[in-house]
């Protein structure tokens, strides 16, 4: 498997991207890709069909603003990846069959945490793999036009 790329860099001081950096080694998991695209991923989320997570930072929330109805777990958590993991099933009720799909800028991101909660027995996690601001999955929640909102606890 290729090292992972870390699209953080202007958003995270050092001591962040090297925890991120151990989290990802630790996903080198193989994984089913399940994807969906934002406009897919915006329509199931409105429709209680799905729980969308925006795994981005502070800052990257703040300077975007966020999916309209996205749940909002910085993947850098203070508690490291069992800090995240246990937000993530807070906001499930524990349940990992629960339909999740995760969104950050570009959808690099997503695709590790993906693994990661697979591997953690979570079932049905999607990855909005165009992000907000768009990869070559797509143009990106932001270029489409799809609602956002502001921050409220940046």
């Amino acid at each position: 498997m290729p090292p992972v790329q870390i699209p953080t860099r202007k958003f995270l001081p050092m001591k962040q991207r090297l925890t991120i950096a151990a989290l990802l080694g630790l996903l080198a998991l193989p994984a089913a890709a399940q994807e969906i695209a934002a406009p897919e991923a915006h329509a199931a989320a409105r429709a209680g069909k799905l729980t969308l997570i925006d795994i981005r930072t502070p800052p990257e929330w703040k300077q975007t603003g966020v999916a309209q109805g996205a749940t909002l777990i910085n993947m850098i958590h203070p508690r490291g990846a069992a800090g995240f993991l246990d937000e993530v099933l807070q906001k499930v009720g524990g349940d990992r069959t629960v339909p999740i799909a995760l969104i950050c800028r570009t959808g690099n991101r997503t695709t590790q945490v993906q693994k990661f909660l697979q591997a953690q027995g979570f079932t049905n996690v999607l990855n909005v793999s165009e992000g907000m601001a768009g990869s070559r999955a797509g143009p990106g929640w932001l270029a489409r036009r799809l609602p956002v909102e502001t921050c409220a606890s940046c």
